[in-house]
């Protein structure tokens, strides 16, 4: 009789131990699905919120390349159309002038008709985003040369231009930022500091090559930050970004302009 007893609450602990296991593993069970449906479910709003930060960023890749390209053309129409229209300018300023002779205005009016055809060709080319022709089919010396004759021709300004650098063709791309820093620099000197004296001397150092401008203009305050920005600055400095290379203004008031680039 006892050892049924004991038999009977042996099986009691048995059949107890077996419900808290099966309850045990059913809880273990019910837990495990539902962290894992929980995992699963963060998973996939882990995986909509990459597809929706990849939507994002293939717009904001879009957008930029159009502000990107935007901002090259405004740049280019700045730097060349600008530059050329302003010579022009200053061509007709000088046809008002008393006791000219007639080969002096023919030479005059001829500046103007050749400016303003290169103006003309240079707008449709941009409008394609091509190159200069000049540099397109000489290179970047050859575009320099003309450049520098273009502001000579105005009578205005006296530009000298010594290169001892071998540009390398495959550069093309390079050399159109390079032209148009001295565009922008050429213009700036003319129009705003009132240059008599433009140099420009392209050297190459330790493989870097290296251009040096200066010109003897009112100047300005390179340490004044309103003389940092504006179009043209920023367009300098983007571009030399672009190139890899360093910028050095040198500035004083009445004491003209240096500025050295390399790339």
């Amino acid at each position: 009789m006892k050892a049924d007893l004991i038999y009977e609450n042996d099986l009691i602990e048995i059949i107890i131990y077996t419900c808290i296991a099966f309850l045990s593993m059913v809880l273990v069970l019910i837990l495990f699905f539902y962290f894992s449906r929980k995992k699963i479910i963060q998973k996939e709003f882990e995986k909509k919120d990459l597809e929706i930060h990849h939507h994002k960023e293939l717009l904001r890749a879009g957008i930029i390349s159009q502000e990107a390209e935007r901002k090259r053309i405004a740049q280019d129409l700045h730097d060349d159309i600008s530059s050329k229209l302003n010579i022009v300018s200053l061509n007709s300023h000088l046809l008002m002038t008393p006791n000219l002779t007639v080969q002096e205005i023919a030479e005059i009016t001829g500046n103007i008709i050749n400016l303003t055809g290169k103006a003309l060709k240079n707008s449709r080319e941009i409008a394609h985003g091509l190159l200069p022709a000049v540099l397109d089919k000489f290179g970047l010396h050859a575009g320099v040369e003309e450049l520098c004759q273009e502001f000579n021709s105005s009578k205005s300004v006296n530009v000298s231009y010594q290169n001892q650098v071998q540009f390398d063709d495959l550069d093309k791309d390079k050399h159109l930022h390079v032209f148009r820093i001295l565009q922008e620099l050429m213009n700036n000197s003319l129009r705003h500091g009132k240059a008599r004296n433009i140099s420009i001397v392209f050297v190459e150092e330790n493989g870097m090559k290296e251009c040096c401008y200066t010109d003897d203009g009112c100047g300005f305050d390179s340490k004044d930050k309103k003389n940092q920005h504006g179009l043209g600055m920023k367009n300098i400095e983007s571009r030399v970004g672009f190139l890899e290379g360093t910028l050095n203004i040198n500035a004083k008031v009445n004491k003209g302009v240096e500025v050295i680039f390399s790339f």
